[in-house]
């Protein structure tokens, strides 16, 4: 929870505490209540007092309509930032997307034909679970054949490791890398 929201929570539920406590007492009949109607006519007809209860009231309002139509963070799924909660009856299990990325760029060294690995996992809003890889690949590989069996692989991996199903996963090959070559020497010295 941001700062700006803990604020308008923390005001919010100190009106609400005043305004009930106000309304016991009158209805106790601890305070008169033209006692409350002369405090508050007194508070309205004073400028400097009206001025500032008006300023206050404009940035309660301004709060108030942050805090109701404007989400906390966007980037927070389910109560957790930056990450995948998964719960069952035994209590609540954490999963950062840094593990999750993590994980995807450990099955894609596992490839021969793959180099320079950069993984990025994606929740959307349904939250469902996308991958998002950026590879070179080596000038021998063959393309297709490599993007499918690293999306078979990362959605297995994904599944046995976290047991989330992944919707997509998404290949950008960014740059063909040439084959190292190797030059041997023959062995034979040259005698002139």
């Amino acid at each position: 929870m941001k700062i700006l929201d803990k604020i308008g929570l923390a005001l919010f539920s100190t009106l609400m505490l005043i305004i009930c406590v106000m309304i016991c007492v009158v209805i106790f009949g601890w305070i008169d209540l033209d006692a409350i109607h002369e405090m508050i006519t007194f508070a309205l007809n004073d400028v400097t007092t009206s001025n500032i209860i008006l300023v206050i009231s404009v940035l309660l309002a301004l709060l108030a309509i942050k805090c109701i139509f404007f989400n906390a963070d966007d980037k927070e799924v389910g109560g957790v930032k930056d990450g995948i909660l998964l719960q069952n009856a035994d209590g609540q299990l954490v999963i950062s997307k840094n593990t999750l990325e993590e994980l995807v760029n450990n099955v894609v060294r596992g490839f021969d034909s793959a180099e320079n690995v950069s993984a990025r996992i994606v929740l959307d809003k349904e939250r469902n679970l996308i991958v998002n890889v950026i590879l070179d690949v080596k000038e021998t590989a063959v393309i297709k054949e490599l993007s499918n069996n690293l999306q078979t692989k990362i959605k297995s991996a994904i599944k046995k490791a976290s047991d989330l199903e992944v919707k997509e996963v998404n290949i950008s090959v960014k740059e063909l890398q040439p084959e190292n070559t190797v030059v041997v020497n023959s062995g034979e010295k040259d005698i002139s």
